[in-house]
């Protein structure tokens, strides 16, 4: 198993969002290293922390998983999409998406001022200085030291 971070804007879609509908796709990723992860590494069961972006507070509202592995992101081909890509094309699909399910919701979100005050976590990407990745791996030591921390 390998555990994830993906960010979400949650005015977009939020981890409320995703525990009323139980299931979505993972759509509108337009990094290529975020869309490698998802198409190429990302598997079924693979755990994943969902982090409320560009919001106050940013952090880890809760917990998701994959249910579907890597697929082309169908948005990317529709002009009225919120994520169109006019150079993406069907037969050779440049973006990936995959498909979460709802697993938790976190009582407070892990503001992101909190996991920058533990060493421990200072080795994880979310919290170098730079990253503004949309999809990251998230080493197991970290997955376990979050989750304590929001229960």
């Amino acid at each position: 198993m390998q555990y994830w971070l993906v960010k979400s804007e949650p005015n977009c879609y939020s981890i409320d969002d995703l525990k009323r509908d139980k299931t979505e796709h993972w759509d509108g990723v337009r990094n290529y290293q975020a869309r490698n992860f998802m198409r190429d590494q990302m598997q079924k069961k693979d755990l994943v922390f969902f982090y409320h972006s560009n919001a106050k507070p940013t952090g880890i509202a809760g917990i998701a998983e994959v249910c579907k592995t890597g697929y082309p992101d169908f948005t990317a081909f529709d002009p009225n999409s919120e994520h169109p890509d006019p150079k993406s094309d069907p037969e050779n699909p440049r973006w990936y998406m995959v498909d979460v399910k709802f697993k938790k919701k976190f009582k407070n979100i892990i503001t992101l001022q909190e996991l920058k005050q533990h060493q421990y976590l200072s080795d994880m990407k979310l919290v170098q200085k730079g990253n503004r990745l949309s999809v990251m791996p998230v080493a197991k030591k970290h997955w376990d030291f979050i989750v304590n921390l929001a229960e």
